[in-house]
Protein backbone atom coordinates (compact mmCIF):
# COMPACT_ATOMS: atom_id res chain seq x y z
CA UNK A 1 0.00 0.00 0.00
CA UNK A 2 1.18 3.49 -1.06
CA UNK A 3 2.81 5.51 2.09
CA UNK A 4 3.28 8.93 3.03
CA UNK A 5 6.73 10.12 2.28
CA UNK A 6 6.10 14.01 2.48
CA UNK A 7 3.59 16.31 3.76
CA UNK A 8 3.46 20.46 3.64
CA UNK A 9 1.60 23.31 3.81
CA UNK A 10 1.10 26.73 2.89
CA UNK A 11 -1.31 29.79 3.57
CA UNK A 12 -3.71 30.57 0.88
CA UNK A 13 -7.08 32.42 0.12
CA UNK A 14 -10.98 30.89 -0.35
CA UNK A 15 -13.45 32.54 -2.79
CA UNK A 16 -14.12 35.00 -0.26
CA UNK A 17 -10.55 36.26 -0.54
CA UNK A 18 -10.15 35.08 3.14
CA UNK A 19 -6.98 32.99 4.28
CA UNK A 20 -7.40 29.51 4.68
CA UNK A 21 -4.73 26.20 4.46
CA UNK A 22 -3.94 23.98 1.53
CA UNK A 23 -1.89 20.68 2.38
CA UNK A 24 0.18 18.31 -0.24
CA UNK A 25 0.91 15.22 0.83
CA UNK A 26 3.27 12.93 -1.60
CA UNK A 27 2.60 8.74 -1.38
CA UNK A 28 5.81 6.71 -2.31
CA UNK A 29 7.70 10.08 -3.78
CA UNK A 30 5.32 10.48 -6.32
CA UNK A 31 1.47 10.79 -5.85
CA UNK A 32 0.26 14.16 -5.05
CA UNK A 33 -2.72 14.94 -3.00
CA UNK A 34 -3.35 18.74 -2.51
CA UNK A 35 -6.61 20.19 -0.97
CA UNK A 36 -7.17 23.38 0.25
CA UNK A 37 -9.92 24.11 2.76
CA UNK A 38 -12.88 25.75 2.45
CA UNK A 39 -15.09 28.01 5.34
CA UNK A 40 -18.12 29.12 5.88
CA UNK A 41 -20.23 32.51 6.83
CA UNK A 42 -23.14 30.90 8.06
CA UNK A 43 -21.50 28.82 11.02
CA UNK A 44 -23.56 26.44 13.51
CA UNK A 45 -22.01 27.04 17.20
CA UNK A 46 -21.20 23.02 17.24
CA UNK A 47 -19.08 22.90 14.15
CA UNK A 48 -15.15 22.13 14.58
CA UNK A 49 -13.15 25.20 14.79
CA UNK A 50 -12.16 26.28 11.78
CA UNK A 51 -8.34 28.01 13.10
CA UNK A 52 -6.63 28.15 16.35
CA UNK A 53 -7.55 31.46 17.45
CA UNK A 54 -8.75 32.13 13.84
CA UNK A 55 -5.14 32.18 12.33
CA UNK A 56 -4.13 30.03 9.38
CA UNK A 57 -0.26 30.28 10.37
CA UNK A 58 -1.23 28.50 13.76
CA UNK A 59 -2.57 25.59 12.01
CA UNK A 60 0.10 25.60 9.66
CA UNK A 61 2.59 25.59 12.56
CA UNK A 62 1.72 22.48 13.85
CA UNK A 63 1.64 20.89 11.03
CA UNK A 64 5.38 22.01 10.12
CA UNK A 65 5.97 20.92 13.88
CA UNK A 66 4.65 17.39 13.78
CA UNK A 67 4.74 16.79 9.98
CA UNK A 68 7.23 14.02 10.93
CA UNK A 69 4.67 11.57 13.05
CA UNK A 70 2.41 11.03 9.27
CA UNK A 71 5.46 9.93 7.80
CA UNK A 72 5.90 6.36 6.82
CA UNK A 73 1.79 5.87 7.34
CA UNK A 74 -0.73 4.51 4.81
CA UNK A 75 -1.97 6.82 2.88
CA UNK A 76 -5.08 5.59 2.31
CA UNK A 77 -5.43 4.62 6.36
CA UNK A 78 -8.02 7.33 6.34
CA UNK A 79 -8.34 5.97 10.64
CA UNK A 80 -4.47 6.18 10.91
CA UNK A 81 -4.14 9.53 9.76
CA UNK A 82 -7.64 10.60 11.93
CA UNK A 83 -6.01 9.16 15.31
CA UNK A 84 -2.85 10.74 14.12
CA UNK A 85 -4.35 14.21 14.11
CA UNK A 86 -6.26 13.34 17.84
CA UNK A 87 -3.54 12.79 19.26
CA UNK A 88 -2.19 16.49 18.16
CA UNK A 89 -5.76 17.77 19.58
CA UNK A 90 -8.14 15.74 21.73
CA UNK A 91 -10.45 18.10 21.99
CA UNK A 92 -14.10 17.84 20.59
CA UNK A 93 -13.83 21.01 17.86
CA UNK A 94 -10.27 20.81 16.61
CA UNK A 95 -9.96 23.96 18.73
CA UNK A 96 -6.09 23.10 19.21
CA UNK A 97 -5.04 22.47 16.00
CA UNK A 98 -8.10 23.49 13.66
CA UNK A 99 -10.86 21.35 11.91
CA UNK A 100 -9.23 23.07 8.35
CA UNK A 101 -6.05 21.31 9.12
CA UNK A 102 -8.14 18.00 9.60
CA UNK A 103 -9.62 18.58 6.73
CA UNK A 104 -7.19 19.17 4.25
CA UNK A 105 -4.88 16.77 5.88
CA UNK A 106 -7.27 13.70 5.74
CA UNK A 107 -8.83 14.19 2.12
CA UNK A 108 -5.43 15.31 0.84
CA UNK A 109 -3.84 11.52 2.00
CA UNK A 110 -7.14 9.77 0.61
CA UNK A 111 -6.90 11.65 -2.68
CA UNK A 112 -2.90 11.08 -3.01
CA UNK A 113 -3.88 6.69 -2.14
CA UNK A 114 -6.13 7.26 -4.98
CA UNK A 115 -3.75 8.48 -7.46
CA UNK A 116 -0.96 6.25 -6.03
CA UNK A 117 -3.37 3.00 -6.82
CA UNK A 118 -5.01 4.04 -10.06
CA UNK A 119 -8.50 4.72 -9.25
CA UNK A 120 -10.92 7.38 -8.49
CA UNK A 121 -11.61 9.18 -5.00
CA UNK A 122 -15.30 7.85 -4.95
CA UNK A 123 -13.88 4.34 -5.05
CA UNK A 124 -11.40 4.91 -2.92
CA UNK A 125 -13.82 5.76 0.13
CA UNK A 126 -16.24 3.45 -1.00
CA UNK A 127 -16.38 -0.59 -1.15
CA UNK A 128 -19.25 0.05 -3.31
CA UNK A 129 -19.23 -1.91 -6.83
CA UNK A 130 -22.00 0.62 -8.67
CA UNK A 131 -22.66 4.39 -7.89
CA UNK A 132 -25.18 7.12 -9.10
CA UNK A 133 -25.11 10.57 -9.63
CA UNK A 134 -26.31 12.56 -6.66
CA UNK A 135 -29.01 15.64 -7.81
CA UNK A 136 -26.46 19.12 -8.11
CA UNK A 137 -28.28 21.65 -5.63
CA UNK A 138 -27.54 25.18 -6.04
CA UNK A 139 -28.31 28.95 -4.93
CA UNK A 140 -30.16 30.76 -7.62
CA UNK A 141 -31.51 33.60 -4.92
CA UNK A 142 -29.26 34.87 -2.35
CA UNK A 143 -30.09 36.92 1.15
CA UNK A 144 -28.96 36.43 4.51
CA UNK A 145 -25.46 35.67 5.73
CA UNK A 146 -24.14 34.88 1.78
CA UNK A 147 -25.47 38.43 -0.28
CA UNK A 148 -25.56 42.44 1.38
CA UNK A 149 -28.29 44.62 3.04
CA UNK A 150 -31.57 45.04 0.73
CA UNK A 151 -31.79 41.64 0.05
CA UNK A 152 -34.17 38.54 1.55
CA UNK A 153 -33.67 37.24 4.94
CA UNK A 154 -33.87 33.93 3.27
CA UNK A 155 -30.22 32.90 2.94
CA UNK A 156 -30.78 30.78 0.12
CA UNK A 157 -33.47 30.09 -2.92
CA UNK A 158 -32.10 26.85 -4.32
CA UNK A 159 -32.77 25.08 -7.78
CA UNK A 160 -32.94 21.53 -8.35
CA UNK A 161 -33.41 19.57 -11.72
CA UNK A 162 -35.45 16.83 -10.28
CA UNK A 163 -36.88 15.41 -13.39
CA UNK A 164 -33.24 14.64 -15.02
CA UNK A 165 -32.33 12.18 -16.36
CA UNK A 166 -28.70 12.45 -16.14
CA UNK A 167 -25.86 14.53 -14.71
CA UNK A 168 -25.32 17.02 -17.65
CA UNK A 169 -29.07 17.52 -18.00
CA UNK A 170 -29.25 18.25 -14.39
CA UNK A 171 -26.62 20.39 -14.15
CA UNK A 172 -27.98 22.02 -18.15
CA UNK A 173 -31.13 22.89 -16.20
CA UNK A 174 -29.48 24.59 -13.32
CA UNK A 175 -27.91 26.82 -15.48
CA UNK A 176 -30.95 27.84 -17.74
CA UNK A 177 -32.87 28.64 -14.66
CA UNK A 178 -30.30 30.53 -13.35
CA UNK A 179 -29.96 33.19 -16.83
CA UNK A 180 -33.61 33.34 -16.73
CA UNK A 181 -33.90 34.80 -12.98
CA UNK A 182 -31.71 36.82 -14.03
CA UNK A 183 -33.61 38.19 -16.99
CA UNK A 184 -36.63 38.47 -14.95
CA UNK A 185 -34.96 40.13 -11.90
CA UNK A 186 -33.71 42.95 -14.46
CA UNK A 187 -37.63 43.20 -15.59
CA UNK A 188 -38.20 43.47 -12.01
CA UNK A 189 -36.03 46.43 -11.45
CA UNK A 190 -34.27 48.03 -14.53
CA UNK A 191 -31.76 49.15 -12.12
CA UNK A 192 -30.68 45.70 -11.00
CA UNK A 193 -27.05 45.46 -11.11
CA UNK A 194 -26.51 41.97 -11.60
CA UNK A 195 -25.01 41.38 -8.29
CA UNK A 196 -24.61 38.21 -6.93
CA UNK A 197 -23.96 36.60 -3.61
CA UNK A 198 -21.10 34.15 -1.81
CA UNK A 199 -22.14 31.66 -3.61
CA UNK A 200 -23.32 32.89 -7.62
CA UNK A 201 -26.87 33.52 -6.68
CA UNK A 202 -28.86 36.59 -7.51
CA UNK A 203 -28.86 39.08 -5.27
CA UNK A 204 -31.30 41.48 -5.35
CA UNK A 205 -33.55 43.96 -3.46
CA UNK A 206 -36.62 42.28 -2.83
CA UNK A 207 -38.57 40.77 0.12
CA UNK A 208 -38.72 36.94 0.98
CA UNK A 209 -41.87 36.78 -0.53
CA UNK A 210 -41.33 38.61 -3.80
CA UNK A 211 -37.90 36.43 -3.94
CA UNK A 212 -39.59 33.09 -3.86
CA UNK A 213 -42.08 33.95 -6.48
CA UNK A 214 -39.71 35.43 -9.44
CA UNK A 215 -37.44 32.37 -8.57
CA UNK A 216 -40.77 30.05 -9.43
CA UNK A 217 -41.86 32.53 -12.69
CA UNK A 218 -38.05 31.74 -13.89
CA UNK A 219 -38.73 28.31 -13.98
CA UNK A 220 -42.46 28.28 -15.68
CA UNK A 221 -41.06 30.82 -18.30
CA UNK A 222 -38.75 27.87 -19.39
CA UNK A 223 -41.62 25.81 -19.55
CA UNK A 224 -40.54 23.39 -16.38
CA UNK A 225 -43.93 22.78 -14.17
CA UNK A 226 -42.40 23.65 -10.25
CA UNK A 227 -41.94 20.37 -8.04
CA UNK A 228 -41.77 18.10 -11.51
CA UNK A 229 -39.03 19.01 -13.79
CA UNK A 230 -37.81 21.34 -11.39
CA UNK A 231 -38.07 22.20 -8.23
CA UNK A 232 -37.22 24.82 -5.35
CA UNK A 233 -35.52 24.40 -2.29
CA UNK A 234 -34.87 27.12 0.35
CA UNK A 235 -31.73 27.26 3.18
CA UNK A 236 -33.77 28.88 6.01
CA UNK A 237 -30.60 28.97 7.98
CA UNK A 238 -33.01 30.08 10.57
CA UNK A 239 -30.13 30.30 13.40
CA UNK A 240 -29.23 33.97 11.93
CA UNK A 241 -32.65 35.06 13.14
CA UNK A 242 -33.02 33.72 16.07
CA UNK A 243 -32.56 36.01 19.12
CA UNK A 244 -32.16 33.63 22.16
CA UNK A 245 -33.06 36.66 24.54
CA UNK A 246 -36.10 37.90 23.15
CA UNK A 247 -37.26 33.61 21.76
CA UNK A 248 -38.19 35.23 18.58
CA UNK A 249 -36.54 34.94 15.41
CA UNK A 250 -36.00 38.54 14.07
CA UNK A 251 -36.45 39.17 10.28
CA UNK A 252 -34.96 42.77 10.45
CA UNK A 253 -34.85 43.13 6.60
CA UNK A 254 -38.29 42.37 6.29
CA UNK A 255 -39.45 43.81 9.43
CA UNK A 256 -41.67 41.23 11.40
CA UNK A 257 -41.12 38.79 14.03
CA UNK A 258 -41.76 35.50 14.49
CA UNK A 259 -42.55 33.04 17.59
CA UNK A 260 -41.09 29.54 17.36
CA UNK A 261 -44.54 28.46 16.22
CA UNK A 262 -44.73 31.38 14.12
CA UNK A 263 -41.82 30.13 12.23
CA UNK A 264 -42.75 26.66 12.04
CA UNK A 265 -45.97 27.83 10.20
CA UNK A 266 -43.83 30.44 7.96
CA UNK A 267 -41.67 27.85 6.87
CA UNK A 268 -44.44 25.48 6.43
CA UNK A 269 -46.90 27.92 4.03
CA UNK A 270 -43.46 28.46 1.53
CA UNK A 271 -42.90 25.00 1.68
CA UNK A 272 -46.38 24.10 0.84
CA UNK A 273 -47.05 26.94 -1.25
CA UNK A 274 -43.79 26.96 -3.41
CA UNK A 275 -43.69 22.92 -3.40
CA UNK A 276 -40.26 22.48 -1.85
CA UNK A 277 -38.25 19.50 -2.64
CA UNK A 278 -35.48 20.61 -0.12
CA UNK A 279 -36.17 23.04 3.11
CA UNK A 280 -32.93 23.45 5.36
CA UNK A 281 -32.57 24.91 8.48
CA UNK A 282 -36.57 25.97 8.69
CA UNK A 283 -35.79 26.85 12.51
CA UNK A 284 -32.96 27.49 15.21
CA UNK A 285 -30.10 25.24 15.62
CA UNK A 286 -31.58 23.53 18.95
CA UNK A 287 -35.00 23.43 17.62
CA UNK A 288 -35.39 19.52 17.67
CA UNK A 289 -38.96 19.26 18.18
CA UNK A 290 -39.85 22.03 16.24
CA UNK A 291 -38.16 20.27 13.12
CA UNK A 292 -39.59 17.18 13.87
CA UNK A 293 -42.85 18.97 13.47
CA UNK A 294 -41.86 20.21 9.77
CA UNK A 295 -40.80 16.48 9.36
CA UNK A 296 -43.75 15.15 10.20
CA UNK A 297 -45.68 17.29 7.81
CA UNK A 298 -43.86 17.22 4.84
CA UNK A 299 -42.58 13.71 4.43
CA UNK A 300 -41.96 14.43 0.75
CA UNK A 301 -39.65 17.40 1.25
CA UNK A 302 -35.85 16.85 2.20
CA UNK A 303 -36.47 18.57 5.53
CA UNK A 304 -33.09 19.11 6.22
CA UNK A 305 -30.30 19.46 9.69
CA UNK A 306 -27.38 21.45 8.49
CA UNK A 307 -26.59 24.06 11.61
CA UNK A 308 -29.12 21.76 13.84
CA UNK A 309 -27.21 18.57 13.16
CA UNK A 310 -23.13 19.82 12.32
CA UNK A 311 -21.62 17.12 10.46
CA UNK A 312 -21.52 15.55 14.33
CA UNK A 313 -22.29 11.80 14.80
CA UNK A 314 -23.75 12.32 18.15
CA UNK A 315 -25.99 15.49 17.45
CA UNK A 316 -27.44 13.47 14.64
CA UNK A 317 -28.30 10.78 17.06
CA UNK A 318 -29.95 13.24 18.71
CA UNK A 319 -31.89 14.37 15.96
CA UNK A 320 -32.64 10.30 14.52
CA UNK A 321 -33.65 9.78 18.03
CA UNK A 322 -36.06 12.44 18.17
CA UNK A 323 -37.25 12.38 14.08
CA UNK A 324 -36.44 15.64 13.77
CA UNK A 325 -34.92 15.58 10.19
CA UNK A 326 -35.50 13.25 7.10
CA UNK A 327 -32.03 14.25 5.93
CA UNK A 328 -28.65 15.90 7.27
CA UNK A 329 -26.17 17.93 5.12
CA UNK A 330 -22.87 16.30 5.17
CA UNK A 331 -20.38 19.41 5.20
CA UNK A 332 -16.69 17.61 5.82
CA UNK A 333 -14.89 20.58 7.84
CA UNK A 334 -18.15 20.86 10.27
CA UNK A 335 -16.84 17.51 11.61
CA UNK A 336 -13.09 18.38 10.85
CA UNK A 337 -11.42 15.46 9.65
CA UNK A 338 -12.88 13.20 6.75
CA UNK A 339 -13.02 10.20 8.75
CA UNK A 340 -15.68 12.09 11.27
CA UNK A 341 -17.43 12.97 8.31
CA UNK A 342 -17.64 9.38 6.75
CA UNK A 343 -19.09 8.05 10.25
CA UNK A 344 -21.67 10.60 10.14
CA UNK A 345 -22.40 9.56 6.56
CA UNK A 346 -22.58 5.65 7.83
CA UNK A 347 -25.17 6.80 10.79
CA UNK A 348 -27.48 8.82 8.06
CA UNK A 349 -27.38 6.15 5.47
CA UNK A 350 -28.28 3.32 8.34
CA UNK A 351 -31.16 5.19 9.66
CA UNK A 352 -32.41 6.57 6.45
CA UNK A 353 -31.52 9.91 7.09
CA UNK A 354 -31.01 11.00 3.33
CA UNK A 355 -26.86 12.95 2.90
CA UNK A 356 -26.64 16.14 1.01
CA UNK A 357 -23.26 16.75 0.26
CA UNK A 358 -22.47 20.37 0.50
CA UNK A 359 -19.87 23.12 -0.17
CA UNK A 360 -19.06 26.16 1.83
CA UNK A 361 -19.80 30.04 1.38
CA UNK A 362 -16.04 30.14 1.21
CA UNK A 363 -14.98 27.77 -1.25
CA UNK A 364 -11.60 26.68 -3.19
CA UNK A 365 -11.72 25.35 -7.09
CA UNK A 366 -10.77 21.82 -5.25
CA UNK A 367 -13.53 19.35 -6.57
CA UNK A 368 -13.28 16.43 -4.55
CA UNK A 369 -16.49 16.38 -2.99
CA UNK A 370 -18.04 15.19 -5.97
CA UNK A 371 -16.24 11.82 -5.14
CA UNK A 372 -17.30 12.35 -1.74
CA UNK A 373 -20.81 12.61 -2.75
CA UNK A 374 -20.91 9.82 -4.80
CA UNK A 375 -18.99 7.32 -2.04
CA UNK A 376 -21.45 8.48 0.55
CA UNK A 377 -24.76 7.92 -1.70
CA UNK A 378 -25.83 11.43 -0.82
CA UNK A 379 -29.27 12.21 -2.79
CA UNK A 380 -27.67 15.57 -3.23
CA UNK A 381 -25.11 17.87 -3.97
CA UNK A 382 -25.07 21.27 -3.01
CA UNK A 383 -22.76 23.32 -4.77
CA UNK A 384 -23.93 26.22 -6.86
CA UNK A 385 -24.39 26.78 -9.86
CA UNK A 386 -22.04 29.47 -10.97
CA UNK A 387 -18.80 30.62 -10.25
CA UNK A 388 -15.31 29.01 -11.03
CA UNK A 389 -15.16 27.27 -7.52
CA UNK A 390 -18.89 26.38 -8.00
CA UNK A 391 -18.15 24.94 -11.51
CA UNK A 392 -15.28 22.92 -10.74
CA UNK A 393 -17.61 20.83 -8.81
CA UNK A 394 -20.08 20.44 -11.43
CA UNK A 395 -17.13 19.90 -14.23
CA UNK A 396 -15.90 17.54 -12.26
CA UNK A 397 -19.71 15.04 -12.13
CA UNK A 398 -19.59 15.80 -15.62
CA UNK A 399 -15.81 13.88 -16.44
CA UNK A 400 -17.38 10.97 -14.05
CA UNK A 401 -19.81 10.57 -16.03
CA UNK A 402 -17.49 9.03 -18.44
CA UNK A 403 -16.96 6.39 -15.50
CA UNK A 404 -18.66 2.58 -16.19
CA UNK A 405 -19.00 2.38 -12.05
CA UNK A 406 -21.41 5.47 -12.03
CA UNK A 407 -24.95 4.66 -14.36
CA UNK A 408 -27.54 7.14 -13.94
CA UNK A 409 -28.90 9.56 -11.11
CA UNK A 410 -30.07 8.29 -7.60
CA UNK A 411 -33.40 8.41 -6.17
CA UNK A 412 -34.67 11.22 -4.53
Amino acid sequence: MPKITSIEGRVLYNSRGSKTIEVDIVSDNTFLGRVCAPSGASVGKYEAVSFPDGKPEESLRVLKENSSKFIGLESSDLKSIHDTLKSLDNSSNYSQIGGALAFAVTIASMDSASKATDQPLFKTLSSESSFKFPFPLGNILGGGAHAGPGTPDIQEILICATGAKSIKEAIETNLLVHKELRKVLEKEDPNFTNGRGDEGGWAPKLNNERALEVSAQAIENLGFSLGKEVSLGVDFASSTQWDETKQKYLYNRAGFENSPSEQIDFAANIIDKYKLIYAEDAVHEEAFSDMAELTKKFPNTLVTGDDLTVTNKNILQKAIDANSCNAAILKVNQAGSLYDAMEFAQLANNNNVRLITSHRSGESTDSHISHIGLATKSKMLKVGVVGGERVAKLNELIRLSEHDLIRGMIEI
